[in-house]
């Protein structure tokens, strides 16, 4: 699948400054030059299966994405089993991107700043899984109060804007999963059994199968709601996506075959899993904004593959909804579907080219509560 928005930016390589966001299942990275986005593009893998996948990954890249000159790194893939902590994988992700992007290379540790290679490891709290924070500095340089909802293939992330300051109570994975800032549901590698354990079907309260046999890309395959670029990995159980094999996986998780009924069946079960998944979401929108000062009710700024989830939810609670991609200046060719779907990466690489050295600083940068 093609997922990159222009293969040749129009620029010089040298002048492209690159964000790049290595996460556990896809590497991003978007290209900005002269203030706008010139380019964007994602590759996928699984990381748990090992650097090579990383470089593969990194092969398919455009040529822009392997030729320019200046980086900033952000990532998630730390989190991968294939590290045995958090600081593990920020020292390996950061080698990785230090071997492979030639130039001047930073790595972004969200309150931490922009750090040159050397100092990862040392901030690896700061620098781990601080993609979100990219985005939502870049979001606040735009609109003084929003809050940003984005909305992957794993997690979604919300994150309140007040006055222009980032005002989520968590920074860690921890922290943002204990306030609800964090939450582990996305819109295709969401597995069906962690969203309830019981639900109402065919007239009974059933009891999910507690196995991996189906994902929440399923659900919203069968409902027709999933963009065709999202639907990037494999399924459940190794199968085709056809709506046959779709409806054969969810039929599984209540424990029956899927001609032992009709097809609008799956289509209301499918139906009411969205509903679980944006119930929760609901829920926890709800929650951070009860803790804001103003009396004004912000906007919702979606991003990622799932943003058609967040419009759905600005529609619910009443609140408008801006596109992230609508806040980006980029060129004529750089305007696709990519652009808020690798957010964190189109984000970085807009605030690092705001940066007024190019070569980046080299000096560190102190941590910040």
């Amino acid at each position: 699948m093609d997922s990159t928005a222009h293969d040749d930016p129009g620029i010089a390589t040298n002048d492209l400054v690159l964000g790049w966001d290595l996460g556990g299942v896809h590497v991003k990275v978007a290209g900005v030059a002269q203030g706008r986005l010139q380019a964007v593009t994602q590759e996928p893998y699984q990381i748990r299966q090992g650097l090579k996948v990383l470089d593969e990954a990194f092969a398919a890249l455009p040529a822009w994405a392997r030729q320019a000159r200046h980086h900033a790194v952000t990532m998630t893939g730390e989190l991968s089993a294939l590290f045995d902590d958090r600081a593990a994988g920020v020292t390996a992700l950061t080698d990785w991107a230090t071997r492979h992007c030639q130039g001047e290379i930073v790595i972004y540790g969200g309150r931490a700043g922009f750090l040159p290679p050397h100092r990862a490891a040392a901030h690896a709290v700061d620098v781990a899984s601080a993609n979100w924070h990219a985005t939502a500095a870049f979001v606040a340089s735009r609109l003084p109060n929003a809050l940003l909802i984005d909305i992957g293939s794993t997690t979604s992330d919300l994150i309140p804007i007040e006055d222009g300051k980032i005002t989520g109570i968590g920074y860690t994975d921890a922290e943002r999963l204990a306030s609800g800032e964090l939450v582990y549901a996305g819109v295709v590698r969401t597995p069906l059994m962690s969203l309830a354990e019981r639900l109402p079907f065919q007239g009974q309260d059933v009891t999910l199968v507690a196995e991996h046999f189906a994902t929440i890309a399923d659900v919203h395959r069968l409902l027709g709601t999933l963009p065709e670029e999202a639907d990037q990995h494999d399924t459940a159980d190794g199968r085709d996506k056809s709506l046959a094999s779709t409806r054969t996986r969810l039929a599984r998780v209540v424990g029956q075959d899927a001609g032992e009924a009709a097809d609008h069946v799956w289509n209301e079960l499918a139906a009411h899993f969205a509903e679980l998944q944006l119930r929760r979401l609901h829920d926890a929108a709800a929650r951070i904004l009860s803790r804001r000062k103003g009396a004004a009710r912000p906007p919702l700024v979606g991003c990622g593959v799932g943003r058609f989830v967040v419009q759905a939810l600005a529609a619910r609670m009443g609140l408008a909804y801006h596109d992230l991609a609508d806040l980006v200046p980029s060129t004529e060719g750089a305007k696709s579907y990519w652009v808020s779907s690798c957010a964190p990466a189109v984000s970085l690489a807009l605030l690092a080219a705001d940066q007024t050295v190019i070569p980046f600083p080299r000096h560190d940068v102190a941590r910040r509560g």
